[in-house]
């Protein structure tokens, strides 16, 4: 037994806390259905969410989810049920489920329970926080809108970030939301001073070691911690692995007034979890099988991103969208808690336009006179405009070629194609296999370049020379 566990039973596997089990409130599990287990207490009923364990091996923890009736709950397992039997002694802990938080986290990976899994050893904590804590009151709330930079052309120009708000990344499979992520933990950790936290939903063994080790080697290890609830975990261990990231981001803007960027990879797998939950409880599916509860179980999570006057929760949300239907419940649910959303093209990914962003359908409640200035409001405007007649004159370049178009709409096109190469960019996490240096683009950089290009400066200029750069001064080095 490691981490969590560790804590809980001696080499005796009885209860090793202030009073001994016989004094501890304790029941019998009554039936075994999956991850899903009912138990019958003589004593006293725990109350909804509170942990249970089990007494003897197999050594499980399990959150109470309802009361069946006046002795008998019902709970959903956090770790595997193998091998539970009915008759087993389980334990009431009298409290919900708590992780360590403090400073000892930073460079470290940990499971829902906050069990170290990286390998180094014990955490060193500083308290013990239960997942489920309260959202911020209004009243307590920051409500500055202020912009947040990336470094990423074109997300700084379209779709810039709220500092303290929630970004989504929407895309199908294979059209780089997880790279763009892990661009993102590098450049803020290089740009801002502040704590990057990952939290991966549902990921593949592969893509946690591959993050972990992209992170060590670009040198921001120790200012990111990384919570994982993997794909091979039960239902409940993914439905709460969101929880356990948000009580670490708290206690870091709360106790360490850091700011704090909150990458979720992926949002969908916490819809997902939470509609295998609901089956397994015997809930009646809604909408496309979902759960009935996906709304509330989104808000309750999200609406404890924000900032407040110790520092700023900035969550950026990968969100995987089922078969390319943007008109799915969990996408439109998400969409709703959203200050900005970057829709990932499969066209511009399969033209190799990196990063894959649909520069006309991104967009952001930043993009505003007041907030961004006159300067980028305009430019961003502009370009989407251009883009934007791009669009409408592509039919007719199929059908009849560009020698049918008038000279302004040829300039037009010409322009339009530039500024689209002109907003790829080269990443530092891909930079070994593309063998091109990442670059991270301040907003004045990106504006002048946008502005050359809109004036006709480099209508004379390859496209391809516009093709993964940083800085616009780049096509003439």
């Amino acid at each position: 037994m490691t981490g969590v566990h560790q804590t809980i039973y001696n080499n005796d596997h009885q209860y090793d806390g202030a009073v001994g089990l016989k004094e501890k409130n304790t029941g019998k599990i009554q039936s075994v259905r999956g991850s899903i287990i009912d138990v019958r207490f003589d004593k006293e009923l725990p109350e909804i969410r509170t942990k249970l364990m089990t007494a003897t091996a197999p050594f499980i923890i399990a959150e109470v989810t309802f009361h069946l009736d006046q002795q008998t709950v019902r709970a959903l397992t956090l770790t595997s049920a193998r091998g539970l039997r009915r008759g087993t002694t389980v334990i009431d802990t009298g409290k919900p489920l708590e992780i360590p938080v403090g400073v000892g986290l930073k460079g470290r990976i940990i499971n829902v329970f906050g069990d170290s899994i990286d390998g180094k050893g014990e955490i060193e904590s500083e308290a013990l926080r239960s997942i489920f804590q309260p959202r911020v009151p209004l009243a307590e709330q920051e409500t500055s809108q202020e912009v947040l930079t990336t470094g990423i052309k074109a997300i700084d120009l379209l779709s810039p970030l709220e500092r303290g708000g929630k970004a989504g990344l929407f895309g199908g499979a294979g059209v780089g939301k997880t790279v763009l992520i892990m661009e993102m933990i590098q450049n803020m950790v290089t740009k801002h001073e502040g704590v990057s936290l990952f939290c991966g939903i549902g990921e593949r063994c592969r893509e946690a070691e591959e993050l972990y080790r992209e992170v060590t080697e670009a040198g921001v290890l120790e200012n990111t911690v990384m919570v994982f609830g993997q794909m091979n975990e039960p239902p409940g261990a993914r439905f709460r692995v969101g929880q356990t990231a948000m009580t670490i981001a708290e206690y870091f803007r709360d106790a360490r007034r850091r700011d704090v960027l909150l990458l979720i990879d992926n949002i969908f797998r916490f819809v997902q979890a939470g509609s295998e939950v609901s089956g397994l409880m015997g809930k009646v599916t809604s909408r496309l099988g979902y759960q009935p509860t996906l709304g509330s179980d989104l808000a309750e999570l999200q609406e404890r991103i924000c900032s407040t006057k110790n520092g700023a929760i900035t969550s950026v949300q990968a969100v995987y969208v089922p078969a390319d239907d943007f008109t799915d419940p969990a996408v439109t649910h998400t969409f709703s808690h959203l200050s900005s959303f970057l829709v990932l093209s499969r066209e511009r990914a399969s033209q190799g336009l990196y990063p894959a962003v649909d520069l006309l359908k991104s967009g952001s409640k930043m993009m505003s006179r007041k907030i961004v200035g006159d300067r980028h409001y305009r430019v961003a405007r502009a370009v989407k405009e251009t883009l934007a007649h791009f669009e409408e004159l592509k039919d007719i370049i199929s059908m009849l070629g560009m020698e049918e178009l008038s000279r302004e709409d040829q300039k037009v096109v010409s322009r339009a194609r530039r500024l689209e190469r002109f907003l790829t960019q080269p990443f530092s996490v891909t930079e070994r296999f593309t063998g091109i240096k990442g670059k991270i683009v301040e907003i004045e950089e990106i504006l002048s370049g946008c502005e050359r290009i809109l004036a006709g400066e480099f209508d004379d200029t390859p496209e391809q020379d516009l093709f993964m750069i940083g800085k616009i001064k780049e096509v003439h080095s």
